[in-house]
This record gives structure tokens, sequence and C-alpha cells, in this order.
């Protein structure tokens, strides 16, 4: 299934202060992260993000958070579709693709991706902009959740599909963007 920017939601789960340091890989999912804000901003795609217990692992990252439309949301569960206020931001987007980037891939990124599809959602991990402390961990995510019939992209793929066509006058912004 193609990704349709009029269709997507951008979902950026728990890039905390005193947990990405701590992430192999932080530094080049977070900058897939930022790729990721600029262009769903740029064309219109809703961007939701989560903070797991923000109180004791930090706030969002700053340069995650100097890009958000709106603050990230608190939560508790590992599955943010667990709580009742992000399940709701979610449907109220009115979209039916979750694009999904954030830490720690095989703990709230995977189950949150996996309660996206158990609510219905089309449900894709952005591979380049997730990351564990244990790369192995990552790895086993990516695979079961394509074993679950979820979707597994790169930010570049989802870029390019929002974009669809290199005659829109956003081609030579994303572009830059992604260069």
């Amino acid at each position: 299934m193609k990704l349709e920017a009029d269709r997507s939601v951008l979902l950026v789960v728990d890039i905390q202060k005193r947990l990405a340091p701590s992430i192999a890989g932080a530094e080049g999912a977070i900058d897939r992260t930022k790729r990721l804000i600029r262009g769903a901003v740029h064309l219109g795609v809703p961007v939701l993000a989560t903070e797991q217990a923000p109180g004791s692992i930090g706030g969002t990252v700053s340069e995650i958070e100097d890009l958000l439309p709106a603050p990230a949301l608190a939560k508790t569960h590992f599955d943010a579709t667990l709580e009742p206020e992000i399940l709701h931001a979610l449907a109220e987007t009115g979209r039916d693709m979750v694009i999904l980037a954030g830490m720690e891939a095989h703990v709230c990124v995977l189950q949150t991706a996996l309660g996206a599809l158990g609510h219905g959602y089309h449900a894709h991990l952005c591979a380049d902009a997730i990351g564990s402390r244990d790369p192995a961990n990552r790895d086993r995510a990516l695979v079961r959740f394509e074993s679950c019939g979820g979707g597994v992209v790169t930010s570049e793929m989802v870029l390019f599909e929002w974009l669809g066509r290199s005659d829109r006058p956003e081609f030579k912004p994303f572009l830059e963007l992604i260069k």
C-alpha cells in the first residue's frame, strides 16, 4: 500500500532527553525524524508526539520539540493507543495511516504500532527513524512488526510517497530536506 499524505499522520514516540543518549544510532534517528516532521508540516500531514513518564525520563529532546506543531502528549502505557487522550488525538486527525518514528523500537514504538494495527490503522515503522539501546532489539522489532502485518519503510520512502510527483512546487524543497 502506497503512503498518501492526505491519509497519513506522523506519530513521534518518546524521543526524550534522558532516553536518547543511550540509544544506538540516536543522532541518525533524530535527524530522520526531523526530516519527517518538516515534510509532514509542509504537506499538511498531522504530527503527534508522545512522552513516556516525562517526569522521570524528561521531555522531548529540544531539536524535535522545536519542530512539533503541538506539545507532546504524556503517557504511562508503553502502547500509546491505550491512552484515551492519544487514541482520541489519532482519531481526530481523520487519517487511517500511522507512520511511527521514535524510541525504543522494541518497547513503546512496537507496542504502539501493534496497538494502531489493532485499532484498524495501517501502521508503518520508519526503520531509519527508530532506535533501541541494543540494535538487535530494534532489528527484531522490525521483523516482528512485519510478521504481524505492519509496514516497514524509510524516511525517504515516506517523503517521496507523500509527495507523489516531481512537478509539484514542494519537490525542490523536499530535495533540500533530504540532502
